[in-house]
């Protein structure tokens, strides 16, 4: 627990009306999206980055736990107060657009700003920022930028990474870092932003994002390719994305997940299909957009598509779409608890990676449903056990680590955009070596050496 007398102080840096310690508050702030959940002692939302200065250099001297969180959307446990201390929260007060700069095309947020609003802020001004998690409604920049998030249109745009240009940030001792500037070129010095991103709050907090916007392409079609085999749709995904032909999205749905959306929302979806693609093509000019869609169904036709359905409106592509988004909650039917891990390999071995996968379902005899980014070789991968019996939980851990094992014996990563966290700190030694181990830990140390940022996540300590 944290002494009173730390509070006191805290409160005369932030006012008395942005600490809390009720055990409303401390409740609230002990989730995520994973099932886990750990109660801080105080939430402190910081006012602006004086505030976070302050905050941080007494945390420091006094050896108290920060632990920043967004929105607290995240899948793997990187924002929960696993080791007590104090949640840093920016949504209340630092969750401004400070500025979009139309002549060159840059972003300017605190990081808690959600990321919906700023596309819808930036598309109202004739331009595009494209990185759109499933949680982009709510999830924050400040979020997304430290988990390095993803979503259905990285297969042509990229990720965040792709368009973090600047950060200002506190250091754990409270000294103020700018890395990177807002232009397009930049290579004096190391990459500190480059370091800072997907480093999910455990070297510094961030208190400003620069990020790149791109024109906003004036139109956008969906299709739709239903295949007999799973093995079919993966090889339809790495011929497609080689053809010349690059999609916005190329999302994936196996036949479990077919049927768990169909039985859940019965939208009249090919059951019997072993694997469903949908995608995406922009552009602005109508004839090119038909032209990738020619070439696309092309490709499907030639790796076994049985049906290829076009949208004609964008009724059409929403009901195309539906499936794809609703495909997570919709797995609820195989098991009240589910490990979801969201592992990527290089395209052209996803066929091989998904026959693992099912192998390993029936070697523990549980359901493994599949769908995902395949544009990009993210697969969200589904072990789902009843979570009131003990045995099959037991199981469904011993079958995700074979999961882990395969993918890097693919040539995979652990996690394509939910990071790592508390869940997957167990499998960073499958993934990394003992040198590379050390080089992160080491990394660490020098930006925080006395472990008071978010301790315990990535498999660190």
């Amino acid at each position: 627990m944290i002494e009173a007398e730390h509070l006191e102080y805290f409160k005369t840096i932030v006012g008395d009306e942005n600490i809390y310690s009720d055990k409303a508050h401390l409740i609230a702030y002990s989730y995520d999206a994973t099932c886990e959940h750990f109660e801080p002692d105080a939430v402190v939302f910081p006012r602006n980055e004086e505030d976070v200065s302050k905050i941080l250099a007494y945390c420091n001297e006094h050896k108290i736990i920060i632990v920043p969180r967004g929105a607290g959307s995240g899948f793997t446990g990187g924002a929960l107060p696993s080791s007590g201390g104090i949640v840093l929260g920016f949504e209340k007060h630092m969750n401004k657009i400070l500025e979009i700069d139309m002549k060159n095309m840059v972003a300017i947020v605190q990081p808690g700003v959600i990321n919906m609003d700023l596309q819808r802020a930036v598309e109202e001004a004739g331009l595009f920022y494209p990185p759109d998690p499933a949680s982009q409604d709510y999830s924050t920049i400040g979020g997304n930028v430290s988990e390095n998030a993803g979503g259905m249109r990285a297969a042509k745009y990229g990720i965040t990474k792709d368009y973090v240009m600047a950060i200002r940030a506190v250091l754990p001792n409270g000294d103020l870092i700018k890395a990177g500037k807002r232009t397009i070129k930049d290579v004096a010095g190391y990459n500190i932003s480059g370091i800072l991103i997907a480093s999910e709050g455990t070297l510094a907090v961030l208190t400003e994002i620069t990020l790149k916007l791109i024109p906003k392409p004036k139109l956008t079609k969906t299709a739709m390719g239903i295949f007999p085999t799973v093995k079919d749709a993966m090889e339809a995904v790495y011929k497609t994305m080689a053809s010349g032909i690059t999609p916005v999205a190329m999302e994936f749905l196996d036949n479990l997940t077919i049927r768990a959306v169909e039985q859940t929302f019965h939208k009249g979806l090919p059951v019997d299909a072993g694997a469903l693609l949908v995608t995406d093509v922009d552009g602005n000019l109508e004839d090119d957009l038909n032209f990738q869609l020619d070439q696309i169904e092309k490709v499907f036709e030639e790796n076994g598509c049985s049906e290829f359905r076009r949208a004609k409106d964008e009724k059409e592509a929403a009901a195309i779409w539906f499936a794809r988004r609703n495909a997570s909650p919709a797995l609820s039917i195989y098991g009240s608890k589910k490990l979801n891990e969201d592992v990527t390999v290089p395209r052209a071995v996803l066929p091989e990676l998904l026959e693992k996968f099912y192998a390993i379902a029936n070697k523990y005899s549980v359901k493994i449903p599949c769908f995902g980014h395949t544009g990009d070789g993210n697969v969200h991968t589904n072990v789902m056990v009843d979570g009131s019996n003990p045995e099959e939980v037991k199981i469904a851990y011993r079958a995700i680590e074979e999961v882990f094992q395969a993918t890097v014996d693919l040539g995979g990563t652990l996690s394509g955009e939910h990071g790592i966290g508390l869940a997957k700190a167990p499998y960073m030694k499958m993934a990394f070596s003992d040198a590379e181990m050390e080089l992160f830990k080491s990394i660490k140390k020098a930006f925080d050496p006395n472990n008071i940022l978010n301790p315990a996540k990535m498999g660190l300590d």
